[in-house]
């Protein structure tokens, strides 16, 4: 074999050829976009998609953006019902890539490498690359139903979801989903809820959260299965920073007169830190390094996407929000953190926006394994 093939190469020269390389033709949508100063800061935002049709983002804890910063991935209603699209990032037009019913929003994500992207329609999870046909990857079997939230892990081997029982007593099992042949393994079985899977990058444990929103992590061989002793409090979004050391997320304090907070926990030694008070944020996401954080605020009377400097806690006003769903925002950098994405229905239905942040954050480097 050529000592030049890498694990990540012949993992994907294997689910190529399951794929069937078959072109497809469908639409390419030119540019609706628009540039306008933000009211607030003066800053200049670019609404890249309309606001007369539903353009939504995948999950915060998602991949929507070609390491390369080239393109993001996206659900679009413009033909009647969402079908995911590829959004050109360099001149806004937009490419349909699929042509299917029941599509999940926000299951769409795509792969480490770039190559392809999966997502679940009705109660099936599917796979495709680009300009391919989609190929049924896992088909969620009789007697149960799927839960909220479907990852692809950060080296891009295996799908993770969420399954619930629709016989009594009720049961949720973690499933893990090959990629190469859609084999499907239990990792946990639970009488208790289970939603919003999460595989930690770099070891073998996956996240996710109970009825109550609260936070566990389970090795990918079941054991060890705990509850991770946060902040007191209600937890908000949560993610892995990225180099999955540990555990990003916000709280809402049970006092309604202190502010919410971006905190952090290390589940190896069980400690957990403050980063800072935040301006209300009801979504956030962290930059490559985790040196930056944006955040969308609740604050109604200050609707704004924010970023926050780790180093100081100092935070900087962007631009106006002003969507009805401050959480929905879910504000992310691009690979190389000088753009800013972010989603908002302020102008009718949710489209989404972008702004050029090169002068207020350093460049990050790409991620060598996810190039």
């Amino acid at each position: 074999m050529d000592r030049h093939w890498t694990r990540r190469g012949i993992l994907f020269t294997g689910v190529a050829g399951c794929l069937l390389a078959q072109s497809r033709k469908l639409p390419v949508f030119p540019s609706d976009a628009k540039r306008y100063p933000d009211p607030s800061t003066e800053i200049d935002v670019f609404r890249l998609t309309s606001p007369s049709y539903n353009s939504i983002l995948p999950a915060y804890y998602g991949r929507a953006i070609a390491n390369n910063s080239s393109y993001l991935l996206l659900s679009c209603d413009r033909t009647g019902r969402p079908e995911i699209f590829r959004l050109d990032l360099k001149n806004a037009e937009m490419r349909q890539l699929t042509e299917m019913s029941g599509i999940d929003p926000l299951t769409v994500t795509l792969l480490p490498d770039n190559r392809a992207f999966c997502f679940v329609a009705d109660r099936t999870v599917w796979m495709a690359t680009f300009g391919l046909k989609e190929r049924e990857l896992y088909q969620v079997p009789d007697g149960w139903d799927r839960a909220e939230g479907m990852t692809v892990g950060p080296d891009g081997t295996h799908v993770t979801l969420i399954e619930t029982s629709t016989a009594q007593p009720a049961a949720w099992r973690m499933r893990m989903i090959s990629l190469v042949n859609g084999a499907a393994r239990t990792v946990l079985q639970s009488p208790a809820a289970m939603t919003i899977p999460q595989p930690r990058p770099y070891r073998a444990q996956v996240l996710y959260r109970d009825a109550n929103r609260s936070v566990w992590l389970v090795n990918q061989d079941g054991q060890q299965n705990r509850q991770l002793r946060l902040a007191a409090g209600t937890i908000g979004p949560a993610l892995w920073a990225p180099d999955g050391r540990t555990l990003l997320y916000l709280l809402t304090p049970d006092d309604p007169k202190q502010l919410r907070s971006l905190r952090e926990f290390n589940p190896d030694s069980n400690t957990d830190k403050l980063i800072s008070k935040t301006s209300q944020f009801a979504s956030f996401a962290p930059n490559r390094d985790a040196s930056v954080f944006a955040g969308a605020s609740a604050n109604k009377g200050s609707p704004l996407v924010l970023l926050l400097l780790r180093a100081t806690g100092d935070e900087r006003a962007l631009c106006e929000h002003r969507a009805t769903d401050p959480a929905a925002v879910t504000p992310r950098f691009s690979p190389d953190s000088q753009r800013l994405y972010f989603q908002s229905d302020r102008e009718g239905k949710s489209a989404i926006y972008s702004m050029h942040i090169e002068k207020l954050v350093e460049k990050t480097a790409p991620d060598q394994v996810t190039k």
